[in-house]
């Protein structure tokens, strides 16, 4: 087909000419991954027939005519000839390095990452994202890396690398406590808060960046969101992002909002400054049975949903004001409201069962998503989580103005079809053929 035809401004393409071009796309798609995954097998295969048994003369850098077993991998995985990554390199077009760094995150998935290496292989994860968790996996000590492998191959195919890395970072805090800790502390001396004055001109703004404590963060997300919408509230016209670099301007003059309601009664300093506030923590606690029995002390902070120590938990806390402790929520549960309007309780247990949108590929969290009836509330359907998904504000217009459809298989499992016809699943995972 000509290019002119693809872009013919009149659309007089019909639907089904559309859906063969999508076909042939999946088409060729599929036979890349073929491809893909062979010649990772076959690299495997190499590797295995160039293991240098002996570690005697192991080393990381090679020494002139001395073909010497480079650990290209983590902890445990053979040592790789030199002289044979060195023709393989070669062979695939690579310098010596990337040939080397390739090899070594196929040996790090093939025998450290077992489970992931099988699903690789067998279609059902992406062979670039095998690769890349394998590049992150090489550092960690081995019992750390089988952790990862273990609670992360069934799940690998829908993961964002925003939680490939903070199960990594779980590992890493369980296994190698020290290191953990060594790491927090390094990190604690590189905060900092910049403003660059000194790029100030005409335009009449400056740029600000920094690198805060997580809970200061919290705080100060909590404050300026709060203040950009008051001043919404109070007229502001400006776009978000403008309201949010005003509340700061705010924040700093400790400028507050009207008070319209009831009289503040606290007593206030002789100062003439404000009381400061006492922090307020919300906590969401998930804990495993190793955390309960004190083998691996490790929590995770449902804002932002990383892991955390239970001493940073225990420090947040020592400076707190109120501790709120909120009712465990049963995820399963299924009890609708007559209204249209969804509760607060029901928003929150929708977006713990899918934590984010639930859309093809979609990876927004679902605190940014709307909360949509997947039957009308219009046509029948009922304010419940069996019939409620978070979807973004994008594919919330998708579903209602672009032709994509989705029904509930089961709560928290949706089928979607575009306006051709394919279809995918898409559940608390990720997204797969249905």
């Amino acid at each position: 087909m000509a290019l002119g035809t693809v872009l013919d401004p009149t659309g007089a393409e019909d639907a089904c000419t559309e859906a063969g071009r999508l076909a042939d796309i999946a088409a060729t798609e599929a036979g890349l991954t073929r491809l893909r995954i062979a010649q990772v097998v076959a690299i495997a295969a190499w590797a295995e027939h160039h293991v240098v048994r002996s570690g005697e003369d192991a080393c990381t850098l090679t020494e002139r005519g001395l073909d010497t077993g480079l650990p290209v991998a983590g902890e445990g995985a053979p040592l790789i000839s030199d002289f044979a990554v060195t023709e393989l390199a070669a062979t695939l077009g690579r310098s010596l390095d990337s040939g080397r760094h390739y090899v070594g995150q196929v040996v790090e998935l093939a025998h450290r990452l077992p489970r992931t290496w099988r699903r690789v292989t067998a279609g059902e994860v992406a062979t670039w994202k095998g690769l890349r968790i394998a590049d992150l996996t090489r550092p960690l000590p081995a019992v750390a890396a089988a952790y990862v492998d273990r609670h992360l191959a069934p799940v690998a195919h829908g993961c964002s690398w925003a939680q490939i890395d903070r199960l990594l970072d779980a590992a890493l805090t369980r296994f190698d406590p020290d290191a953990a800790q060594q790491r927090r502390r390094d990190a604690a001396e590189r905060r900092r808060l910049d403003i660059h004055l000194d790029q100030a001109g005409t335009a009449g703004t400056v740029g600000i960046d920094g690198v805060l404590d997580t809970a200061d963060a919290l705080d100060l997300e909590a404050v300026i969101g709060t203040r950009a919408r008051e001043l919404a509230d109070l007229g502001c016209a400006d776009a978000l992002d403008v309201r949010r670099s005003r509340a700061l301007g705010d924040l700093a003059r400790a400028d507050q909002p009207l008070d319209l309601g009831a009289p503040d009664t606290r007593e206030r300093p002789r100062t003439g400054r404000r009381a400061r506030r006492s922090r307020t923590v919300v906590l969401h606690v998930h804990l495993t049975e190793a955390a309960l029995t004190g083998g691996g002390a490790v929590a995770r902070l449902e804002e932002t949903r990383a892991p955390v120590t239970v001493d940073q938990v225990r420090a947040w806390c020592g400076s707190a004001g109120t501790i709120l402790v909120r009712p465990v929520l049963d995820l399963a549960a299924c009890a609708p409201v007559d209204a249209y309007e969804i509760p607060q309780r029901l928003h929150d247990q929708v977006r713990m069962r899918n934590t984010r949108c639930v859309f093809p590929h979609c990876t927004r969290h679902a605190t940014r998503c709307d909360s949509d009836h997947v039957i009308p509330h219009a046509g029948g359907g009922s304010t419940c989580p069996c019939n409620l998904a978070p979807l973004c504000r994008g594919h919330h217009r998708a579903k209602t103005h672009g032709g994509w459809t989705y029904a509930t298989q089961s709560p928290g499992t949706f089928i979607w079809r575009d306006p051709h016809g394919q279809a995918w699943l898409t559940d608390p995972i990720g997204t797969r053929p249905p």
